[in-house]
């Protein structure tokens, strides 16, 4: 059965009135269409965030214990490493270890960040004054900007180490004793923290170069 099409005479007036009707019937259409489209993205989101944020958690979990009971097995062979060549804790910060066969090592060690006790600020005041003094002409003016430059804390409120550095060797260089006296308050009140332990491994590749067993999701 075929559908018998009809021809409907129409004036022009209600023409119009018929294609603005389909028009604004298409906006609508296109509109719940849109709508739709977004629901079903934001429930493809929820689903694959539930899917996915579990298997991450127990990634994680895993990570953590592995970590744990590396540190746990390295600690008996860092002790046993400085009993056996008569080390003293000198605050080193990191271990490396390299099997037998010299294809595989393993670091262990701590993430440190800048820190200073109180005295600190002592230091500052001493180079800040003996510096401030000696601007006198341009050379003098331009060392006075170097010297504050590395005095500069950073965004955390913190005196960068490196920068302590740079600063003892400008105070050697001009010979005084009170700048000197500055930096080395500044340099005993260095207090670095511990911000983390970490485990690097490495093993060779076929070129006999040492290549980072990738251990971060980043970099798998």
């Amino acid at each position: 059965m075929t559908e018998e099409k009809k021809a409907v005479e129409m004036t022009d007036e209600e023409l119009k009135q018929f294609n603005e009707f389909k028009a604004e019937q298409a906006k609508k259409n296109a509109k719940e269409q849109a709508k739709r489209d977004r629901e079903a993205y934001r429930d493809l989101v929820d689903e694959t965030i539930d899917k996915t944020v579990p298997a991450l958690m127990c990634l994680s979990q895993g990570i953590k214990e592995t970590k744990q009971s590396i540190l746990d097995d390295f600690r008996h062979v860092i002790e046993m490493k400085a009993d056996v060549l008569k080390l003293k804790k000198d605050g080193q910060r990191s271990d490396t270890f390299t099997n037998s066969q010299g294809d595989k090592r393993i670091t262990i060690g701590v993430y440190t960040t800048d820190g200073y006790r109180d005295t600190v600020e002592d230091g500052i005041a001493i180079v800040k004054e003996y510096i401030e003094g000696l601007a006198s002409d341009e050379k003098t003016k331009a060392l006075v900007k170097m010297v504050l430059r590395l005095l500069a804390r950073d965004a955390k409120g913190t005196l960068k180490a490196s920068r302590v550095v740079q600063l003892r060797k400008i105070a050697e260089e001009t010979g005084s004793d009170r700048f000197m006296e500055g930096v080395q308050i500044i340099e005993e009140a260095y207090q670095p923290a511990i911000s983390k332990q970490f485990i690097r491994a490495e093993v060779k590749n076929e070129n006999g170069a040492w290549v980072c067993v990738p251990l971060g999701m980043t970099e798998a």
